[in-house]
């Protein structure tokens, strides 16, 4: 009898998905949500509203106002895919990143779905992995969107012969490219830490809202002590007062200890949100 038991290994044991169909089925699932894609549609709409509106003040003789990348914009559409994740990166994306956070585990088990995924032959660091995955592509999706518009549109309507970096070099189409390539990835990887603690957040709750409100109020609370004199030494701690530091792609040469920095710093954010969630998820039970 015990030989026959241990010859039907195939009947008893629960069969491992594969990890890569776990990830490809998170993204579907992910995509499908029609808020999400939504989303990502406005955002890369805002390229388009910049774009348009700088022609219109070139065309009308009105300078730019705010100066900086605005300044640097006319004649110069490389600058467009910069300056665009340079105004999202403040709100909207780490935004978005909450959003899609919230969905991820608060959402599911306002829907009931998580308790399947809990009991299901998946450990939960497989589990919140997939998650953390979703999270991330939904963001780098975004992200990539913004650039590629702001790049069409910074060609097509505002026009350039090259990037015109903030020194005042002119870089070859190439390494223009290089350069919003590296924006694309660093404005990934700091809004992905931000979706991390939004995450961490998520899976404390069944209230999506919670969520977004939680990343949402400690964004302004980030951007209001970066601006607050007596608490320069807090600065090395908080993740938004590095954000500033993505106009160095603008420069030439490139400085990199700020870009650095900011992602070590992003990493431990990554860090301390995933372990979070993980602390909550491997006890959690629906």
């Amino acid at each position: 009898m015990t030989a026959a038991v241990l010859d039907r290994p195939a009947l008893d044991r629960p069969v491992r998905a594969p990890l890569g169909r776990l990830l490809a089925s998170e993204l579907r699932w992910v995509l499908r949500r029609p808020r999400t894609v939504i989303a990502i549609v406005l955002l890369a709409g805002v390229p388009v509203l910049i774009g348009v509106g700088t022609r219109i003040a070139s065309s009308a003789g009105i300078g730019p106002g705010g100066g900086g990348l605005f300044a640097s914009l006319i004649g110069n559409g490389f600058v467009l895919p910069i300056l665009s994740l340079t105004l999202l990166l403040t709100m909207l994306l780490p935004l978005l990143g909450a959003m899609a956070a919230a969905d991820a585990l608060a959402g599911e088990s306002a829907h009931g779905t998580l308790r399947g995924l809990l009991i299901a032959p998946v450990s939960r660091a497989r589990l919140l992995a997939v998650k953390a995955f979703g999270v991330g592509a939904t963001v780098f999706i975004a992200v990539v969107a913004i650039a590629v518009v702001g790049l069409l549109t910074g060609v097509v309507l505002v026009g350039t012969d090259g990037l015109i970096t903030l020194s005042g070099n002119t870089l070859s189409f190439g390494d223009a490219l290089a350069r919003i390539g590296l924006a694309v990835l660093w404005v990934t990887f700091q809004v992905w830490a931000v979706a991390a603690i939004a995450l961490a957040v998520s899976a404390f709750t069944e209230h999506p809202l919670v969520v977004m409100a939680a990343t949402l109020a400690g964004a302004l609370v980030f951007g209001i002590l970066t601006v607050i004199p007596q608490l320069d030494w807090l600065q090395p701690y908080l993740l938004t007062s590095t954000w500033p530091t993505i106009t160095d792609v603008l420069r030439d040469p490139m400085p990199w200890d700020g870009l650095v920095n900011s992602t070590l710093k992003a990493a431990c954010y990554l860090v301390i949100g995933i372990g979070a969630a993980y602390a909550r998820l491997s006890t959690k039970d629906g």
